[in-house]
């Protein structure tokens, strides 16, 4: 066993025993719940996922498989302008819903993105929408709630998901429940954490790392972890998780597919000294539970997706009881950083055992979501300091991993950005000169040299060509697209290898991030015989079939 094998057996290790102390939780959560839940991807027009997570008591099916999708998140303001003011809106995400997926799988001129995340659609004073003051309403910049119907509409017409970004962990300053709030006899005063102005916080520093978790306005003093203008909701109020509840029904009702769920670690985690409190972990997981068997109500197949900012997969792993998914924050480092070094990786090897200890906390079923960058990050083309190849390899491995793949808007044509957040949410580049369409509401820093869609589109060799061919490929090819990871032994540890299954069809991918050629000697020679999909001209099975031969920055898919 290599030296990289036996450093991730013991972390996972440690992690295995972090995950233990939330087993009361997982005993806690409802059968039927978890029946629902195991349903969700047969009620979205998948597969159902049937197959074992090891680990699990399921010990009577082999393969772990994932039903899955490609999501591409979506900053409605910086994406497409249908009325010539300069800021996106849906109207504009209607118009180029047939970029993301025109309805038609014979078609290779679109990406073939099967869901969207919507980031903050919802009346709120900022740009960016994570202050919200109506939980039930379209921001007017960006349209109706008409609009937002017809949206939905026309993306199921083409078979793409819609989820919408909830932000229930605090309000907008200026949201009239807190506006009321500051009288202490309002009804809404405990739907907040108010104090009097003269009580000692004891210094008491944000879970979310943004200084003092409290604040004082008139005679008193509110929590609010993320900034003074986003106060934090008492969740230990019954009101206001019934509120949520109707909220998270409301917009399921009108058609969503699901939500992605804004800071869901800091419900109840508020302060430092809560980040290692169990009770507040516990009780974190118990009103998500709520919130999820709510949204059975209305709609068993909802697809829920939870933001841990945590690159510790025992951090993401109690949530997938109430979700059906966490983002993988450590993975997308890892993915970048490969490509960026140029190094390889024994995914198969590590993912194989991340998953056992997801199965085991989920029991069993979850979905993984892994991704490269978000709105909260420096881009992954400027971590690449804008090398296309090693993008080209960036992507190629994220498309290549199972579960819902999310791409963040311009990801796939290269966009770059970095802190702060304004930058990293520029105008989508549509096209090399300025045309109808184009968002203007903040001038471009990062990306006036970005090669536009309108130059990409018809470029086989452009980045956004190889993203179209990733994802049409991993459409196709169920064992790429719904299979579990299983490791497979190189002799070349320059090359990352592993073996993508479902029960009927297994594929090896090989991801070569180096700039020379590499070779793989084939453990079992005529297992995997014939390349199904190559990056780069070159790949070729040689030495009658026992070498893999891989062009620098390819990847190569080999099938039987």
């Amino acid at each position: 066993m290599n030296n990289y094998r036996i450093i991730t057996l013991l972390v996972l290790a440690l992690l295995f025993a972090a995950t233990g102390c939330s087993d009361e939780t997982q005993q806690a959560e409802q059968p039927a719940q978890k029946a629902e839940k195991s349903g969700q991807a047969e009620k979205n027009g998948e597969t159902t996922a049937t197959a074992e997570h090891t680990g699990s008591q399921k010990r009577d099916i082999e393969i772990d498989e994932q039903p899955s999708t490609v999501y591409y998140e979506i900053f409605v303001r910086s994406f497409y302008d249908s009325n010539g003011d300069g800021i996106g809106d849906l109207r504009g995400v209607i118009e180029k819903l047939d970029y993301l997926n025109d309805g038609d799988p014979n078609t290779d001129t679109d990406l073939g993105i099967g869901g969207i995340w919507l980031m903050p659609v919802n009346p709120s004073p900022s740009y960016h929408g994570y202050d919200i003051t109506d939980f039930y309403g379209i921001d007017s910049e960006y349209g109706t709630v008409e609009d937002f119907g017809r949206l939905i509409e026309e993306a199921h017409r083409r078979g793409i998901k819609v989820i919408m970004d909830m932000v229930f962990n605090h309000t907008s300053l200026e949201h009239p429940w807190f506006a009321d709030s500051r009288n202490p006899d309002s009804k809404y005063r405990s739907w907040y954490y108010w104090m009097n102005k003269e009580e000692d916080t004891g210094g008491a520093a944000s879970a979310a790392g943004s200084g003092d978790a409290w604040h004082t306005l008139g005679g008193g003093k509110y929590l609010g972890i993320f900034s003074d203008h986003m106060p934090d909701l008492n969740y230990d109020n019954p009101e206001v998780r019934q509120e949520m509840i109707r909220i998270g029904k409301f917009w399921l009702e009108k058609g969503v597919d699901g939500f992605r769920l804004d800071a869901a670690k800091h419900i109840y985690i508020d302060t430092k000294d809560d980040v290692t409190a169990k009770e507040k972990l516990d009780k974190n997981i118990a009103w998500w539970n709520e919130f999820r068997e709510a949204m059975n109500e209305v709609n068993p197949g909802a697809y829920i997706v939870g933001e841990m900012m945590d690159k510790s997969p025992a951090i993401i792993a109690p949530y997938l009881q109430p979700f059906d998914s966490g983002f993988n924050f450590g993975l997308a480092e890892q993915l970048v950083n490969m490509a960026k070094l140029e190094q390889s990786a024994d995914l198969g090897f590590t993912l194989k055992r991340t998953y056992d200890l997801f199965a085991r906390m989920s029991d069993p079923t979850f979905v993984d979501a892994p991704f490269l960058t978000n709105h909260d990050q420096t881009r992954a083309m400027s971590t690449l300091y804008g090398n296309v190849e090693r993008a080209k390899s960036a992507a190629s491995l994220l498309l290549s991993l199972p579960g819902n793949p999310f791409i963040y808007y311009g990801e796939e044509i290269g966009m770059q950005g970095m802190k702060p957040d304004e930058f990293v949410r520029e105008p989508m580049v549509w096209y090399d000169k300025a045309k109808a369409g184009q968002t203007s509401w903040e001038p471009s820093k990062f990306n006036l040299e970005t090669p536009s869609v309108e130059r990409q589109l018809n470029d086989p060799q452009s980045l956004l060509s190889h993203y179209r061919k990733w994802i049409g490929v991993r459409n196709k090819l169920k064992a790429l697209r719904d299979g579990g990871m299983e490791e497979y032994e190189s002799d070349n540890m320059k090359l990352t290898a592993f073996i993508r299954a479902t029960n009927d069809e297994r594929v090896l991918v090989v991801h070569n991030t180096t700039g020379d050629e590499q070779k793989l000697t084939l453990a079992i020679p005529n297992e995997f015989a014939r390349v199904i999909m190559s990056t780069k001209n070159g790949s070729e099975l040689a030495d009658g079939g026992k070498v893999l031969v891989l062009p620098s920055y390819s990847s190569v898919i080999l099938g039987r």
